[in-house]
């Protein structure tokens, strides 16, 4: 009996692993969603050639549209948050919107232009929260800029695109969303070579904290934010480096994005849980030391849970190997 269970788990477990193994497909969508290059009005001629090759690399010849992205667009994006640009403000950082196939998530790519990352404070993963929190789904963004900028007006272009386009973001979440960013970068700033504090740790606690709340919908209590953000603290291990006034700054944060009805959209969890995925992938170094329930491998727990099925229909040690 024992050998035919051993062969019948191996089976299965292979068997789940073949199907798990398929290629993922990020193929990007219809003719109808040309990707838009967003360039700051002033960069120069030369500037602004190397701005597009920069961010086309990956159109592979691919048509795109541009537009310009000036000081009254960060006044209309960025001031109702709290910014204080003029019509006349310099516009350099800029970007590439792609949109992608249902389900492959936000991913997002701070480009160096020549050889230099003038992107010098938002991160990637801080870029990927934020257009989450915005309505943003399943998207390439490429960011760059060819002067050095803190990188927390590139969005900006991203909200014009959207609105250009015809697919206008809420305000209300794009305020949410810069809000998020300047919070998170504030927070790694503090944290800034602390042992056990990494930029990735926070932003997949507040993805975690987002999926959470999005399971329990937007009528979900300032109380239950505050549970979902201590637990999301101790899954990623940032107890120890995280303050009190930090940890009140996520809870006031994420009060702020229900607040914006972000969890009144139906993809929210889902692209979510797509952007914690992303960024355990992406610092797989960090997220290997964390060998508890909470953040052990979902496909390891579902061998887990065939194992102590199968154990307790035979009563007896299965073995996989």
């Amino acid at each position: 009996m024992k050998k035919v269970i051993t062969i019948f788990s191996a089976f299965l477990v292979s068997g789940l692993l073949s199907i798990f193994a398929l290629p993922v497909s990020h193929q990007v969508k219809a003719d109808d969603d040309t990707p838009v290059v967003t360039l700051g009005t002033s960069l120069t001629s030369s500037q602004r050639q190397g701005t597009i090759d920069t961010l086309t690399q990956s159109l592979n010849g691919a048509s795109y549209k541009t537009i310009t992205i000036t000081g009254a667009d960060l006044v209309k994006y960025l001031n109702p948050s709290g910014a204080d640009f003029t019509n006349n403000s310099g516009v350099w950082s800029s970007a590439l919107i792609q949109k992608t196939a249902a389900g492959s998530g936000i991913n997002v790519h701070i480009l160096p232009y020549n050889g230099h990352n003038n992107i010098t404070t938002i991160t990637a993963n801080q870029y990927k929260n934020a257009a989450l929190t915005a309505g943003i789904s399943d998207a390439n963004i490429y960011v760059t800029s060819a002067n050095p900028i803190d990188g927390s007006g590139a969005l900006a272009g991203v909200y014009a695109a959207y609105a250009k386009t015809g697919d206008s973001l809420n305000q209300s979440q794009i305020n949410a969303a810069q809000d998020e960013m300047n919070t998170l970068s504030g927070i790694t700033e503090e944290n800034k070579g602390k042992d056990g504090y990494s930029d990735a740790q926070l932003n997949n606690a507040i993805a975690g904290a987002k999926a959470e709340m999005a399971k329990k919908g937007n009528n979900i209590s300032n109380n239950e934010i505050r549970s979902i953000v201590n637990n999301q603290i101790n899954i990623n291990h940032l107890g120890d480096t995280i303050t009190n006034n930090q940890k009140e700054q996520i809870v006031n944060l994420l009060i702020t994005i229900k607040n914006s009805g972000a969890l009144k959209n139906k993809n929210f969890a889902q692209q979510a849980n797509k952007l914690a995925d992303q960024i355990q992938s992406g610092a797989k170094n960090i997220f290997s030391k964390f060998n508890t329930p909470e953040t052990r491998n979902w496909f390891q727990q579902i061998i887990d849970s065939i194992v102590n099925w199968f154990k307790g229909l035979f009563g007896g040690i299965i073995v996989l190997n």
